[in-house]
């Protein structure tokens, strides 16, 4: 039972790997409910999380689901020693704590950007991310942690990019990283603040050629008229340093 177990996980994982861009290590977002059902059933979450994955993980909780343990008193006291053992993640309700539940919604957004899985044993949490695609869901039952198959909206948000009807998260990072390579990936305000410098053009390389003269057409010789002479124009030759011939007599 347990080799099978593994053997599903295995494939769920990699199902988030190669759809949704997870990758070690895994971050498990914890909250006061999973802590407690570990407690009772006597679990090692940091010894036996990474072997049931398979890989390296980071446990991780918020404030809120901290301050949610430090109300409900002395009965979630052990649930509360283990939980503050974890990394705290912030959050945005610092000033003012909400549910646990509600907090662990806020942190995985629209469609889990930071690749979180989430342990919880809370119904309100688990029916939440049903709504979002690519959070895999950790619970415990039966004294063990199981890996929960991919949801339907998970399964819907994956036929969808292979049909081309959506971009996957990866493929969004990537374009992402792609635009701030080459430096237009600008905020609105940014863009409508900043004017555009225009480029300091050459010369058009046409213009700076020499105007070539116009061959004109040869103009008719004047007609002279009766009884008037030609002139004849002479052209002197201007000679050189040339000695002139002697003359000799016969």
């Amino acid at each position: 039972m347990k080799i099978k177990r593994q053997k599903q996980a295995k494939k769920t994982i990699s199902f988030y790997k190669y759809n949704f861009g997870f990758r070690e290590p895994f971050q498990i977002l914890i909250d006061g409910t999973f802590c407690q059902a570990a407690l009772i059933n006597k679990i090692q979450i940091k010894e036996q999380m990474p072997k049931y994955l398979m890989g390296e993980v980071q446990l991780c909780t918020t404030n809120c689901a901290l301050k949610e343990l430090e109300t409900l008193g002395k009965e979630l006291y052990g649930a509360k020693i283990i939980l503050q053992r974890y990394q705290v993640r912030r959050c945005p309700h610092f000033k003012s704590p909400v549910p646990a539940s509600e907090c662990l919604l806020s942190m995985l957004e629209e469609t889990n950007p930071h690749h979180y899985f989430v342990a919880t044993q809370d119904r309100t949490v688990t029916t939440g991310l049903k709504k979002i695609p690519g959070v895999p869901l950790l619970y415990i039952i039966s004294n063990t942690i199981v890996l929960d198959k991919p949801c339907q909206t998970s399964l819907d948000h994956v036929q969808a990019v292979q049909l081309g009807k959506l971009v996957s998260p990866a493929q969004q990072q990537s374009i992402r990283s792609l635009k701030e390579e080459q430096g237009i990936a600008l905020k609105d305000g940014e863009r409508r603040g900043r004017k555009r410098k225009r480029k300091q053009s050459n010369p058009n390389p046409l213009s700076c050629l020499k105007k070539k003269k116009k061959k004109g057409v040869p103009t008719p010789p004047k007609k002279t008229e009766q009884g008037e002479k030609r002139k004849r124009s002479r052209h002197r030759k201007r000679g050189g340093n040339t000695p002139a011939p002697a003359v000799t007599d016969t």
